[in-house]
């Protein structure tokens, strides 16, 4: 398998991030690359979104189900075998023992290659928008779970109860970063990340057209309309 991520066989990757839609809108189109390539993917996710939206008819309750529905169907499109949630409340999401303990618990269950979440240093992705506490904290989150407790027995001893036995992952790929050292080319499976984002019609405008052409405005500088190229950064941490 030849290709910008040197992986020789195929990879078992889980995606640790704060909501529904997460996925999609930070790395959809190197999800769908993975997934065609043979990748086994898995979501893992923080929160069901409760707070993604305003309309007060809609109880949280009822959103999040419906962000639950929209992510597994997403998540399907682009092959990803499978979705959890770990059901932490959207918008209060902290980075402390319980919920590190929880990640820890995902990644010695799922044991994979390689481990994808947000960079939590990223404050300011873009000059009018501030990030989403919630995607800093996953970022956290993930990056303590990560290193050292997954992969050391000595922490959370009563999840090797659980029979579930240290587990040192080999890469980690945070997304949303303004610190890239891998840039990936999806061009070719914009489209499989746009259709996967109408899947998640809670959180995108009801004209398709019009959500659209915003994710074709967010194509690499310089590539033009007709004949756009698309590009997804990561701060890719090799361990082994």
């Amino acid at each position: 398998m030849n290709s910008i991520e040197d992986w020789a066989a195929p990879q078992r990757i889980l995606v640790v991030l704060a909501h529904p839609d997460d996925p999609e809108f930070f790395c959809g189109g190197s999800i769908a690359r993975w997934a065609k390539q043979g990748h086994c993917i898995s979501y893992c996710l923080l929160t069901r979104g409760d707070k993604g939206g305003s309309d007060l008819s809609v109880s949280p309750g009822e959103l999040a189900q419906r962000r639950e529905n929209e992510q597994r169907a997403a998540a399907a499109s682009l092959g990803v075998q499978s979705v959890q949630f770990l059901d932490y409340p959207d918008g209060y999401l902290i980075p402390d023992l319980d919920s590190r303990k929880a990640v820890v618990r995902a990644i010695r269950a799922f044991q994979p290659d390689v481990l994808v979440s947000s960079d939590p240093t990223n404050y300011f992705p873009r000059e009018n928008y501030l990030n989403h506490p919630d995607h800093r904290a996953a970022g956290q989150i993930t990056v303590e779970a990560a290193f050292p407790a997954s992969g050391n027995p000595y922490f959370f001893p009563d999840l090797l109860e659980e029979g579930l036995r240290p587990h040192s992952v080999r890469e980690l790929w945070l997304s949303l970063t303004h610190q890239p050292n891998v840039v990936v080319d999806v061009t070719p499976y914009w489209h499989d990340r746009l259709n996967a984002l109408y899947c998640h019609a809670s959180q995108i405008p009801a004209d398709h057209e019009v959500f659209r052409k915003r994710v074709l405005s967010r194509r690499v500088p310089g590539s033009e309309e007709s004949n756009p190229r698309f590009e997804e950064g990561f701060r890719r941490l090799v361990f082994q």
